[in-house]
């Protein structure tokens, strides 16, 4: 599940009447980001390639009431993160929801200017030990932030489609988006410290 796939339009027309060859197309452009999705959520191999399956199951049963409404990626996202949750939920036995909002303190609610992690040089140009620490990080955080900051830095979804998968404000999604970019960037600076005083 680490192969990179070239997107191209998926013909929507051809999905509502079951073109064997356009299913094919969009299981083999979402499959991965559904399952880092899943993975990042529920931390096991066989329950992501579990909701790899469910999610597609449910993308071909609702294709044809599929409106448009939002973009086809951020339709099967959602799908992806709810069976996602579910499957934490029934797991854990208890209520899993990202909908709260995460207090940030001094009434930081609605960050107005928020750098783009994906974007940034050094993330761009990581080797394996550094991409390593990086993905141990974003392991590390807290699940509400963690799945907007897939969505978001990861999965290259704009701040709109992040929270409409998510069912959440945008002032929502900037603020947890933010909280997580300063957590990331704070466990990295202790990684480059510590390597520097080992040199």
């Amino acid at each position: 599940m680490n192969s990179t796939v070239t997107k191209r339009e998926i013909d929507l027309d051809l999905l509502k009447q079951g073109n064997r060859g356009e299913l094919a197309a969009l299981v083999e452009q979402f499959s991965n980001p559904v399952y880092r999705i899943a993975m990042n959520i529920l931390h096991s191999e066989q329950d992501a390639e579990d909701i790899i399956q469910e999610t597609f199951i449910k993308v071909f049963h609702g294709i044809r009431n599929f409106e448009g409404r939002s973009s086809l990626a951020t339709w099967i996202y959602r799908i992806a993160v709810n069976e996602a949750l579910m499957a934490t939920r029934r797991r854990k036995g208890n209520l899993v929801s990202i909908d709260a909002e995460i207090d940030m303190g001094e009434g930081e609610t609605n960050p107005v200017e928020i750098e783009d992690w994906c974007c940034r040089p050094e993330v761009e140009t990581m080797d394996a030990e550094l991409r390593r620490e990086m993905d141990k990080a974003v392991a590390g955080l807290p699940e509400k932030l963690r799945i907007v900051f897939q969505l978001r830095d990861m999965e290259d979804l704009s701040i709109r489609e992040t929270a409409q998968v998510l069912g959440l404000t945008d002032s929502a999604v900037k603020t947890r988006l933010l909280r997580a970019r300063l957590i990331l960037r704070e466990e990295l600076t202790h990684y480059f410290q510590g390597t520097s005083q080992g040199q």
